[in-house]
C-alpha cells in the first residue's frame, strides 16, 4: 500500500494531548476533520492510527488533538513522526488537478515530440506551481504549470506535453 504525507508533529502544546504540526497537505480541513483517521509513521515501529478529535491553527502550526490521548504524556512520543494517509483516503480532484506524486516521475515533451526531461520537484510559489524537470543532461528546467504551457497531462502514461515558449528551457 502506498502512505502519503499530510504532516509532520514537531511538538507537543499545552498539557491536554494537543501536538503541533507542520503540515504538508493541501487539504488540511479534509485531512484533519474531526473523526478522520490518520497514521502515525515513527522510526522503525510500525504505523499507528490515530483519530482526530480536535484541529485549530495557531500561527504557523495545525494544532491536533487525537481520541483517547488526552495528556500531554500520553503524545510526547509521537514527536517526529510523520503522519500520512493511505492510497484509498485519497479523493477524486477535479479535472485539471493532480496529486503531487502523479506528476512527479513524469516525462516532459515538447510539442514536437521531443523528451524535455523528468519532473523531480514541485515548487509552490502561491500564484501557480512550477516544475522542475531534469534532463538527462545538463541544468534543470522550471516550467510553470499555467494553461499557456501544460498543454496535455496523462498521469497513467507518465507523460506531459508543453508548449515550449521561446525563453522557457533557457
Amino acid at each position: 500500500m502506498n502512505w502519503y504525507n499530510v504532516g509532520k508533529i514537531v511538538n507537543t502544546h499545552g498539557i491536554r494531548g494537543e501536538v503541533r504540526v507542520i503540515s504538508s497537505t493541501d487539504f488540511p480541513e479534509e485531512r484533519y476533520a474531526v473523526g478522520n483517521k490518520l497514521s502515525l509513521f515513527r522510526d522503525g515501529k510500525s504505523p499507528l492510527v490515530l483519530t482526530v478529535a480536535s484541529h485549530r491553527q495557531h500561527k504557523n502550526f495545525d494544532l491536533l488533538t487525537f481520541e483517547g490521548y488526552l495528556t500531554i504524556e500520553m503524545v510526547q512520543e509521537f514527536r517526529d513522526g510523520i503522519l500520512k494517509v493511505s492510497e484509498n483516503q485519497l479523493s477524486d480532484l477535479e479535472g485539471d488537478e493532480y496529486y503531487f506524486h502523479e506528476i512527479l516521475g513524469c516525462t516532459v515533451f515538447g510539442l514536437d515530440g521531443q523528451e524535455i526531461g523528468v519532473v523531480t520537484d514541485i515548487l509552490q510559489t502561491g500564484a501557480n506551481d512550477v516544475w522542475t524537470v531534469t534532463p538527462a543532461k545538463g541544468k534543470a528546467h522550471y516550467i510553470p504549470y499555467i494553461e499557456d504551457v501544460v498543454k496535455e497531462i496523462d498521469v497513467d502514461e507518465k507523460k506531459i506535453v508543453i508548449d515550449v515558449l521561446d525563453g522557457l528551457l533557457s
